[in-house]
């Protein structure tokens, strides 16, 4: 006698339908993992607050958030790379900036949450 998946749950088929459908593919779990953990660092998180408030060089976000060059660069690249900040070049200096405005409404949201 075969056993069915179904009957060893407790939830209706349709229930089961929604949950299977409302789960990230994997692909989109591994970005999603991606973007989650670049929130994951303090020293990130400060660059995205100051850069909430105003797009920033290096030199500003260094000596605003008490940082060394050295950190906030390797940081922005990060973010960068998960997408959170893009850059403008202006001259000889790069301004960094978010990508995306409804960071500051996620930051808002994780700090009321925290």
């Amino acid at each position: 006698m075969e056993i069915r998946i179904e009957d060893k749950l407790l939830i209706d088929a349709r229930t089961l339908k929604t949950v299977r459908e409302f789960a990230p593919s994997r692909e989109v779990s591994e970005r999603i993992c991606d973007f989650m953990s670049a929130l994951g660092d303090g020293t990130r998180l400060k660059i995205l607050s100051a850069l909430a408030i105003s797009d920033m060089c290096v030199n500003d976000l260094s000596i605003g958030l008490g940082l060394n060059q050295t950190t906030v660069s390797h940081q922005l690249k990060n973010l960068r790379s998960v997408g959170l900040v893009k850059y403008r070049r202006q001259g000889k200096i790069n301004f960094y900036s978010l990508r995306d405005k409804r960071v500051v409404t996620l930051l808002n949201l994780v700090t009321d949450l925290a």
